[in-house]
């Protein structure tokens, strides 16, 4: 016979607790002291087992009726109800555990020898700035396409696009990073690309070759007061065209004066490849200049307020618009003003001035075939390159004419 719910409202504690029957194996357990719960009554395995479902009246009939059916359909499967329930308690809390933020930070933890230090540490910057604060805490299995879009809004409302596409990039990656590691089955932030704002690419601001004489006096007049390293700096960075990463966080140990060459390995370069800067003259008069000032620290461009740590990635920038660039120049733009000039001027190959940019390779055997043709032209091309930026700030005008390689 069932149960009704008036037969279990009305259930009197006797002296020793006794059982009301609601049938399958469910029954409504009373005891002395009046509290009532519900069981079900089972076997698997040959074993006679026991689950609860609650206490009355916080469970009501109905609910307990549909807890049962829910066992009863889990042991017509083969499946012990008992260690679903028990597995499902599991993954729960594992699943509370496992937040995108935890998540985020194994993942950047596993990536962090193959960045560069100022590359992992931008990524982290940026998560504990725009992500962390709305998702961090949320698990990452319960983490929604619209929850994923909410985020990235918000960095677009502040007129960011281009960082929230390389955000939603880094997102993306530890979302794959939690697949593969088990943490959950989806990245939701896989198909936001189309409902995102455009991105309007923006070329750096770089000088033409015309306005290189101009510059040049600039630079030698520093009506700006520039510290003696901040000029030295900005020396070093026309003649060597690297970028500004590259530059500011240059060690002593990467130079051999001897042999005139510069070897920045592989964790400081954007593509991950060692790379070899030969040195003009001139780059070494700067160097040695450099290393009265800073012989004592590890960084050629030590910062002058904390010389225990680098010059800032705003330093070059911000000398640039004291010099009356604003707009006009960065640091990345010397690289274009070398690509051009080199190429216009002093009449070097594409392939030979690409290359010692250190641009990306199309494959290995580009890359490594790169580096044996071209290393001795690119010791003569920097040595010419110097010498000309020399005859344009002796002559104040801009050289044509047979001055590089022809051939």
């Amino acid at each position: 016979m069932h149960l009704s719910d008036k037969a279990c409202k009305t259930a009197k504690p006797r002296a020793k607790t006794y059982k009301l029957s609601d049938g399958n194996g469910m029954y409504l357990e009373v005891t002395p002291t009046g509290s009532r719960y519900w069981r079900l009554k089972y076997r698997f395995d040959g074993k006679e087992k026991r689950l609860a479902f609650g206490v009355y009246p916080e469970v009501s009939l109905a609910e307990a009726r549909d807890k049962r059916d829910a066992a009863r359909k889990l042991l017509a499967a083969g499946i012990d109800p008992s260690f679903a329930r028990q597995e499902g308690k599991q993954n729960r809390i594992l699943s509370a555990s496992n937040t995108f933020e935890m998540v985020a930070r194994e993942w950047h933890q596993h990536n962090i020898e193959r960045w560069t230090p100022g590359y992992g540490a931008d990524v982290l910057h940026r998560l504990e700035i725009d992500i962390f604060p709305q998702i961090g805490k949320r698990p990452i299995a319960e983490i929604t396409p619209m929850n994923a879009l909410a985020v990235l809004r918000k960095i677009e409302e502040r007129g960011a696009n281009d960082l929230c596409r390389r955000v939603m990039q880094y997102c993306g990656q530890i979302m794959r990073y939690a697949i593969v590691t088990g943490r959950t089955e989806r990245n939701p932030f896989g198909d936001l690309k189309d409902a995102l704002k455009p991105v309007r690419r923006k070329h750096y601001a770089a000088i033409e070759s015309e306005d290189l004489p101009e510059f040049l006096h600039a630079l030698e007049r520093n009506d700006a007061r520039l510290y003696i390293q901040t000029r030295l700096s900005i020396q070093l960075m026309m003649l060597t065209f690297v970028r500004t990463g590259e530059l500011i966080a240059a060690k002593w140990e990467e130079f051999d004066l001897d042999n005139a060459q510069w070897n920045i390995p592989a964790n400081r370069m954007k593509m991950r490849q060692p790379h070899i800067v030969p040195l003009s003259k001139q780059s070494i008069d700067v160097l040695q200049q450099l290393y009265k000032l800073n012989h004592r620290h590890p960084w050629v461009f030590a910062s002058i307020a904390k010389p225990r740590q680098h010059m800032s990635n705003n330093t070059i920038l911000s000398a640039l618009e004291s010099l009356g660039y604003k707009g006009r120049m960065t640091g990345h733009g010397f690289r274009a003003l070398a690509m051009s000039t080199i190429k216009e001027k002093l009449h070097y190959r594409h392939e030979v001035v690409d290359r010692q940019l250190a641009h990306a390779q199309r494959n290995k055997i580009d890359a490594a075939y790169d580096r044996a043709k071209f290393l001795d032209e690119r010791k003569e091309m920097m040595q010419k390159w110097a010498d000309y930026l020399d005859k344009v700030a002796s002559s104040g005008k801009v050289i044509t004419g047979k001055f590089g390689n022809t051939g």
